[in-house]
């Protein structure tokens, strides 16, 4: 889709960068507005989903701390033969104003991207102070996005195959430090005690393969940090009713005093 630019608008700021990933990924996280409350929490409190095609969204995106007058209805619009996208602000603060973003692919995994601000503002001065607060908040949110970015990108290289063994052992049960991030064959489980026994759970969201090493456990649940999916540790069974599943965890056993992992 073509992307007509509001002459009635001022350029306020712009924001460089180099980002270590494809623009494959760069693409994918633009059409992404699932993660925006999750993954940037410190800046969006929630989003709520208003429609979609291939080629963009519309959302209405809530601010932290929260507060409902000062939402945001977003439409994202994309020119995929260009490398192109443009969010403008329908309604909520900022009506009217536009994010202009141009992607520039050096490498395999390098890819430029300028980031232009437009607003309805003429007064120059008034406009350089939006600027430097959006080149400061863009710079976080970038930051944020190229860990994410990254470590997707990462989680899908082509792997070695590596066997699923019969049995691996994870160490003496009177010396273990829990939780322990484990290999059982060609997957990752991270090893935990819960209510009194031993349990293991994948550590990939089946989602986006976000990671859950570190993921804190909440009444028997642990969250991705990437969009907010929710599972059961015990089961590996959605929590939240968007119904995927964690990977089949191993088997854990005691065997004369040594942790074993089993394929299940």
């Amino acid at each position: 889709m073509a992307i007509e630019a509001v002459t009635s608008l001022h350029l306020a700021g712009t924001y460089h960068r180099r980002v270590g990933v494809s623009l494959e990924r760069i693409c994918e996280n633009v059409l992404d507005w699932e993660h925006l409350p999750v993954l940037h929490a410190g800046s969006f409190a929630a989003v709520e989903l208003i429609d979609a095609s291939i080629d963009g969204w519309r959302i209405r995106l809530t601010p932290q701390p929260g507060a409902a007058g000062a939402a945001q209805v977003l439409r994202l619009d994309t020119d995929r033969a260009r490398h192109r996208y443009r969010v403008a602000t329908e309604a909520g603060p900022g009506t009217t104003s536009e994010i202009r973003v141009a992607l520039t692919p050096h490498g395999p995994h390098d890819t430029g991207v300028i980031v232009d601000y437009h607003v309805p503002v003429a007064d120059p001065q008034r406009r350089a102070r939006i600027g430097a607060g959006f080149v400061a908040a863009y710079r976080t949110l970038w930051d944020e996005d190229e860990v994410m970015m990254r470590a997707r990108e990462a989680a899908l290289a082509p792997a070695h195959p590596v066997p699923l063994p019969e049995r691996v052992e994870l160490g003496a049960a009177d010396g273990l430090i829990l939780p322990l991030v484990f290999a059982f064959g060609p997957r990752r489980f991270r090893l935990l005690e819960l209510g009194g026994r031993l349990i293991a759970h994948s550590v990939t969201c089946p989602h986006w393969l976000g990671p859950l090493d570190a993921a804190a456990v909440e009444d028997g649940c642990i969250r991705c940090p990437w969009h907010g999916y929710g599972f059961d540790v015990a089961t590996g069974r959605s929590a939240d009713g968007r119904g995927l599943r964690l990977a089949p965890a191993p088997a854990i056993s005691v065997e004369n005093g040594i942790v074993v992992a089993r394929r299940a």
